[in-house]
């Protein structure tokens, strides 16, 4: 049994009890019941309560602890149990909240809603969480958090484990002490274990590499992801424009991050805008909105096929053979297409293929696409000749011919859908648009067309004076 598996075996088993508790009036015993259990265990077990149950439970977890589910939970149980609280338990809750998780909850609630539950907050919490959302959505401001350890390069290492032991149960993580000057400004960061292993009296400053990897507040999130990967840290510091530290980002606000920027471009590459909400979460109406949206522009482009067709409506009257594999030829480029833009699009998001490299892309997709094209060729070749051997098919006396032709425009058409494939990617980038709307979709309507006209182009050469 995996382990989403597992909670959701959680919440299905405790929940009845758990409402026959509350229902008994029992509260004390359904809270000692919860607390034993995991914060996404909970989480589970109150989604699988019905929703008078729901608030109920809530409200007998311990601040703390109910700060953590209300982060866990979709966003529209949290607007559901958010309506229910008065201002005194929302002002506890919220306060016990780590401070990019309510910025989070805070950024997808309407205006109004927020300003009222800012104001609930203490001083000190409304100004980290307003100092979170003063930075640009989707940047590396909005998923950090200020709780971290901080200590002055001039400290003994005792005064500098002093200083842990004293703050380091209000911080996200302490596997990296951050060291910063009288400004604030980031110098260089310390490992705990390097720390509990100097000479208490040594300078945190004699400690130092001055190599820290660090993030500017205002990058894109999706920096913080390779970053992330490339320094193989648990957290990173984020500095401002003039290199003050502001925050930090951990693995597990980068997990999510890498999440939902990897499910966004999925679903782009698949013909569709991103949802933004979970699938069962999104209304209808607006899935059917995203989805349509483009389907009716792939529809358009369709159109174009069949404007195609028309204009070679002579040629597939005098040689009706040519029809048969109009299907074969179109998807064959379509299928390449699409490859090389998920190919390209997925190594420009990992950061494997940068602007400068399209050349280079560009002769290597050329060379796979020619090696492809002529394997599919032969292969249409064969299987044409082979038919016609065996007596399956009749494609008419100039069977070698027909075979000419839908081997030659394999080549063709898998070329260009390749390279067409490969270099969208490319030309988004350049005009700051996000690859990922190059969906494999899209690029096989755009490489329909052209498949068309150079495979009834080739008919047109070799074929004339015989079928045409």
């Amino acid at each position: 049994m995996s382990l989403t598996d597992r909670d959701h075996f959680v919440g299905d088993l405790l929940a009845p009890d758990i409402a026959e508790m509350l229902d008994a009036k029992l509260n004390s015993t359904a809270r000692d019941a919860l607390i034993n259990l995991l914060p996404v265990e909970i989480t589970d077990v109150l989604l699988a309560l019905e929703h008078r149950h729901r608030v109920l439970a809530f409200r007998i977890l311990p601040r703390n602890l109910a700060a953590e589910v209300l982060a866990l939970l979709p966003e529209e149980d949290q607007d559901h149990l958010i309506e229910e609280l008065n201002d005194a338990e929302l002002a506890r809750i919220f306060d016990e909240m780590a401070p990019d998780d309510r910025a989070e909850l805070f950024e997808e609630m309407p205006g109004n809603v927020a300003a009222k539950l800012l104001r609930l907050l203490k001083p000190e919490e409304r100004r980290l969480t307003q100092v979170i959302l003063g930075y640009p959505p989707q940047s590396v401001g909005r998923i950090m958090t200020p709780d971290y350890v901080g200590v002055q390069p001039g400290w003994t290492v005792q005064q500098a484990l002093d200083h842990v032991r004293k703050h380091g149960r209000d911080a996200e993580t302490i596997s990296h002490i951050y060291v910063i000057n009288d400004q604030h400004k980031l110098v260089d960061h310390i490992r705990l274990p390097t720390l509990l292993l100097a000479d208490p009296q040594a300078t945190v400053e004699s400690l130092l590499t001055r190599q820290a990897a660090f993030l500017q507040a205002h990058d894109d999130r999706e920096e913080a992801v390779r970053a992330m990967e490339r320094y193989d840290r648990s957290s990173l510091p984020v500095v401002d424009r003039d290199g003050v530290l502001v925050g930090i980002v951990t693995f597990d606000d980068v997990a999510d991050v890498a999440v939902e920027e990897t499910t966004e471009d999925i679903q782009k590459m698949g013909g569709l805008e991103a949802l933004d909400d979970p699938y069962m979460s999104i209304s209808l109406p607006r899935l059917m909105r995203k989805r349509g949206t483009w389907l009716a522009t792939l529809f358009l482009g369709e159109l174009l096929t069949a404007s195609a067709m028309n204009h070679y409506e002579v040629q597939i009257h005098q040689a009706v053979v040519l029809a048969l594999f109009v299907p074969l030829i179109i998807s064959s480029g379509g299928n390449s297409g699409s490859q090389a833009s998920t190919l390209i699009i997925r190594a420009m998001a990992l950061g494997e293929v940068t602007l400068r490299d399209w050349l280079r892309v560009f002769q290597r997709e050329l060379t796979c696409g020619l090696a492809l094209g002529l394997l599919l060729g032969v292969m249409g070749l064969l299987r044409i000749h082979l038919w016609q051997w065996l007596g399956l098919a009749d494609y008419t006396d100039h069977y070698h011919l027909v075979g000419l032709v839908v081997g030659i425009s394999l080549i063709g058409v898998v070329v260009w859908g390749t390279l067409m494939g490969a270099m969208l990617p490319f030309l988004l980038r350049l005009v700051k648009l996000d690859p990922a709307t190059i969906s494999a979709p899209l690029v096989a309507t755009l490489v329909d067309v052209t498949g068309l006209v150079i495979y009834f182009t080739t008919a047109i050469l070799l074929l004339k004076g015989t079928l045409l």
